[in-house]
C-alpha cells in the first residue's frame, strides 16, 4: 500500500501538463488558466477486477474523471479495464511492475520496474510519456534524474489502506479538499470505492469538477516536466 512520510506528502512543486497515455494535450500557452474549481482523484495499486469495475461504473454515472497508477504485473488478464479507462477519458500512469521501493534500487533495477509496466500500457493505449507515481511516494535525486516522466504525488491522503473505514476517509477528504487538490485512494478496496463515489457526489454538489492529473495542471497553465515532483495544482495567490 502507499505509505508516505510527511515530508514526501507535502511536496508541492510546479510544472505543466502532458496528456500521458492518451492524445497529447495542447501546450499550456494555447489555453488560458481556468477559474473553475478542479480536483483530481487518483488511485494506486490496481487494477482489480471487481472493485475497479465498480469504480469505473460509478465514475461514468457521475461524469467524473480520474487517474489510475497501475501495477504492471496486475495488467495481464485485465486489459479490458485499461482499455475502458482510456476510452472513458481517464488517465493511466505507472506505479512500477511489482510495487517495490524504487529508492533502494540501482539504475538497472529501476528501469526493470518501470519499462515493463510502461510497455504494457503503450501496447494498450499507444505511445506517450506516462506519469509516474513511485510506491510509497518516496523519491531521491538519483531516481528523479533517471525517470523519463513527471512524478505525481498527492496533497490529500486519508490512508485508506489502514482501517478501511469509508466514513472516516470521506470526512478526511472533504475536510481537506480545495481547488487544485490531488486525492490519493486505492481502487483495490471496496471501502475506498465507496468513499470515492461519496466524495464525488459531495464535491460535485459544491461545484467541483473531477479531472485527470494532466487536465488539472493544464487548466492552471502549468507544464509538467520530467524528473520533477508534483503534489497539487493550487492556484497562485
Amino acid at each position: 500500500m502507499t505509505i508516505v512520510c510527511a515530508a514526501a506528502a507535502a511536496v508541492i512543486l510546479t510544472g505543466a501538463a502532458l496528456t500521458l497515455g492518451q492524445p497529447e494535450a495542447a501546450p499550456a500557452s494555447a489555453s488560458q488558466p481556468t477559474q473553475e474549481k478542479l480536483i483530481a482523484l487518483t488511485f494506486d495499486d490496481g487494477p482489480r477486477r471487481l472493485t475497479t469495475t465498480r469504480l469505473l461504473d460509478g465514475l461514468a454515472e457521475r461524469g467524473a474523471l480520474a487517474t489510475f497508477f497501475l501495477i504492471g504485473k496486475q495488467i495481464p488478464g485485465q486489459e479490458d479495464l485499461i482499455l475502458r479507462m482510456g476510452q472513458e477519458g481517464h488517465q493511466v500512469g505507472v506505479h512500477t511492475y511489482n510495487h517495490v521501493l524504487l529508492t533502494g534500487l540501482d539504475p538497472a533495477e529501476v528501469e526493470a520496474e518501470l519499462s515493463p509496466c510502461r510497455d504494457l500500457l503503450e501496447e494498450l493505449l499507444g505511445p506517450g510519456e506516462y506519469l509516474l507515481r513511485p510506491p510509497y511516494g518516496l523519491t531521491n535525486q538519483a531516481l528523479l534524474s533517471q525517470v523519463r516522466a513527471p512524478v505525481v504525488l498527492w496533497s490529500i491522503d486519508p490512508e485508506d489502506w489502514d482501517d478501511r473505514d469509508t466514513a472516516r476517509e470521506v470526512e478526511h477528504i472533504l475536510e481537506h479538499a480545495r481547488d487544485g487538490s490531488i486525492i490519493l485512494l486505492h481502487d483495490i478496496f471496496p471501502e475506498s470505492v465507496d468513499a470515492a463515489l461519496q466524495v464525488v457526489d459531495a464535491l460535485q454538489a459544491q461545484g467541483y469538477r473531477f479531472v485527470t492529473v494532466s487536465q488539472l495542471f493544464q487548466a492552471r497553465g502549468i507544464t509538467l516536466e520530467m524528473g520533477r515532483v508534483y503534489g497539487s495544482a493550487y492556484p497562485q495567490t
